[in-house]
């Protein structure tokens, strides 16, 4: 019995030593923007007891407070830039007409997943800026989690979507409404979202399926990998499929948007007048930059060299999760005359009234029915 002890126990070092190895991996491959480098927690003795985790302790910049009360301003500031630009969007692309298509439905479902992308996480960091002591509870991290997964593996399927559009519309103008119909967009867009909700879905299961031994100290938020440093078990199967999905969702996206834009530059290059240039390079402006913004400001976050400052690296991850959303609006307002046409209709009350208008025109239409 003490050999079969002994033989169990080495097969769980084993497995520990495994599954360190897989995760160290794929941070070399693919490094988190929050925490840059694994730092296994070992249990104290061989077969300690486990402890259940009812909440978690947020970390966060408590030791400058007068740091937290700049950034709480600052945050909020942006984060109600977000909601306010984005639910603008989301409006007009509902109220003018003249945005009812393919393109600024798909932008509107980005619009959406900013929205909700940056809510799953900001609220919660600004009340957190203002406490003493920050904790949330163990469903909370869980939501939290999932959310967060969620919606960060829907942006690049869109982005990719978008970009396909763009292609058809360049490509094959003839063909556009036909191959963008309102089917093909409302299924291109149950897809994105799908992939995202169904990766997520598939981590947080198996996430918290591992067993955790107490630990319950996280830097800023729940996001996967901050609970997986918290985990006891062999991870080697989620470092597996983490690598996985961070392949699938986030390059193979790109893969395609840069293919849309390979076929885009062929074409706009057999076009023979400068105003053709111009309009085509104008279609795809807005998109081109918005997909620049993002994939840049992600490549910097991730091969970034590591901050002697941890509270440094906070803040600059903070500022990443709220700072690129925050530019989508203001890039599709400033690059797209469409959209800031509409706008002005709807300051000068045009939208309104022309939905009041038809609004009353199917009520009377209704009662004399």
């Amino acid at each position: 019995m003490v050999c079969d002890s002994l033989r169990r126990n080495g097969q769980n070092k084993a497995y520990t030593s495994y599954g360190v190895e897989m995760f160290n991996l794929y941070l070399v491959l693919f490094p988190t923007p929050v925490w840059s480098r694994w730092e296994r927690r070992e249990n104290e003795m061989d077969g300690a007891n486990q402890t259940a985790v009812t909440e978690y302790v947020l970390l966060g910049l408590h030791e400058h407070h007068n740091l937290e009360m700049v950034l709480f301003v600052l945050c909020l500031g942006i984060y109600s830039v977000i909601v306010l630009g984005n639910a603008l969007l989301i409006g007009l692309n509902m109220l003018d007409p003249r945005l009812h298509s393919p393109v600024y439905f798909f932008l509107s479902n980005l619009s959406l997943m900013d929205i909700c992308g940056t809510s799953s996480f900001v609220p919660l960091i600004l009340v957190n800026f203002l406490e003493t002591q920050n904790t949330i509870s163990f469903p909370g991290c869980t939501l939290q989690m999932f959310l967060t997964l969620a919606l960060g593996s829907t942006e690049c399927p869109i982005l990719a979507v978008m970009a396909c559009d763009r292609h058809v519309a360049i490509c094959q103008p003839l063909q556009y409404s036909e191959l963008m119909s309102r089917q093909t967009c409302m299924w291109m867009a149950a897809l994105s979202w799908g992939t995202g909700f169904a990766n997520s879905l598939l981590q947080s299961t198996l996430t918290w399926s591992l067993p955790f031994c107490g630990h319950n100290v996280i830097n800023h938020f729940c996001e996967i990998l901050a609970v997986l440093k918290l985990a006891c078990g062999d991870i080697s199967l989620n470092a597996l499929l983490t690598m996985v999905a961070t392949t699938v969702v986030t390059l193979a996206p790109l893969r395609l948007i840069c293919l849309s834009y390979v076929f885009i530059l062929a074409a706009i290059l057999r076009v023979p007048s400068a105003a053709g240039w111009k309009k085509a390079f104008s279609t795809c402006s807005a998109h081109l930059t918005v997909v620049v913004v993002f994939y840049g400001t992600t490549s910097f976050m991730y091969f970034k060299p590591k901050a002697k400052d941890p509270n440094l690296a906070k803040i600059i991850a903070l500022f990443y999760g709220v700072v690129t959303p925050s530019l989508n609006p203001i890039i599709y307002s400033l690059r797209n005359t469409e959209v800031k046409a509409a706008a002005i209709a709807l300051l000068r009350g045009d939208l309104v009234s022309r939905e009041m208008s038809r609004f009353s025109c199917c009520s009377l239409s209704g009662r004399t029915g």
